[in-house]
């Protein structure tokens, strides 16, 4: 009963992991795929109820669960590229959702600390090493990949697969997939805390599983766009301005996002950004 315990606290924040599966993730192939996918998609980015151009889908199988976010960001590509190329810049992306207690790159690897809990101490949460590829970085087409083959309690296949594309001098075109498989003992975490903490709990096109796939792909856009936002402002004030825009944002779906209060999530963050630059995570 306990470890099934602790393995529904981890699929709760499993998301925050920002990882996502390559086996089951159908990565458009380069900008012609992907701007296809654009033209077909504008209606539903120009219409919705999310308040921005953004289309979220989800897909279950078997034995994994796919996420997926398209969204037309109101920043340049060149930017968007500069930054989606950064290990860094992922890490800073990565620890703004509130499960990821750290992050470090290094070594064409990001190493990233998962709480089941989002105020378990640092040297408890879960460790994910996740490999680092830049897979395309043209002038038209972006994609970048992260990805880790082993979770804990049997998961596995994680990874995160962001592709833009240039629409005109101040907008792109991304995609971002999150997925994640898992077996028999997973499955049954993840209804439990569907059936418990997470009962109420909405996504955003559907309930269940998939629900919680699209809220964790939605977490890990909104962070992106809160990176973007704030890339360009006066170094001492990026980090404030990166965890307010973040909480901000997640609050205007608060059936489906809302964790905790604006204070909390604000005190935890700037202690978790400022553990980056004096602590490895080890």
């Amino acid at each position: 009963m306990m470890r099934t315990q602790r393995l529904a606290r981890w699929f709760a924040g499993v998301g925050t992991a920002c990882l996502l599966a390559f086996s089951n993730i159908a990565a458009h192939a380069d900008a012609g795929s992907l701007r296809a996918r654009y033209d077909e998609l504008k209606p539903q980015l120009q219409s919705n109820s999310y308040g921005r151009e953004l289309f979220i889908d989800s897909s279950q199988a078997s034995n994994s669960l796919q996420g997926d976010v398209y969204a037309v960001l109101d920043h340049p590509y060149d930017k968007v590229k500069e930054a989606l190329q950064d290990p860094n810049a992922w890490c800073d992306i990565m620890l703004l959702p509130f499960n990821t207690k750290a992050c470090q790159a290094g070594g064409g690897r990001l190493a990233v600390r998962i709480g089941r809990k989002y105020n378990q101490p640092v040297e408890e949460a879960y460790r994910l090493d996740l490999g680092f590829q830049r897979a395309a970085a043209g002038p038209d087409f972006l994609e970048t990949r992260l990805g880790a083959g082993q979770g804990p309690f049997g998961t596995r296949d994680y990874r995160i697969v962001a592709e833009a594309i240039p629409l005109d001098g101040g907008h792109t075109f991304m995609h971002l997939s999150y997925a994640y498989g898992y077996g028999g003992t997973g499955k049954f975490a993840m209804q439990a805390y569907l059936a418990t903490a997470g009962a109420n709990k909405a996504g955003f096109t559907s309930g269940g599983m998939r629900g919680a796939i699209e809220r964790n792909a939605m977490r890990y856009y909104l962070a992106i766009d809160a990176y973007l936002d704030t890339m360009e402002l006066p170094a001492a004030q990026r980090v404030d301005q990166r965890i307010n825009k973040w909480f901000a944002a997640t609050e205007r779906y608060p059936r489906q996002l809302h964790e905790m209060d604006r204070n909390t999530y604000v005190e935890m963050k700037r202690q978790e950004y400022g553990r980056q630059t004096t602590a490895s995570v080890q």
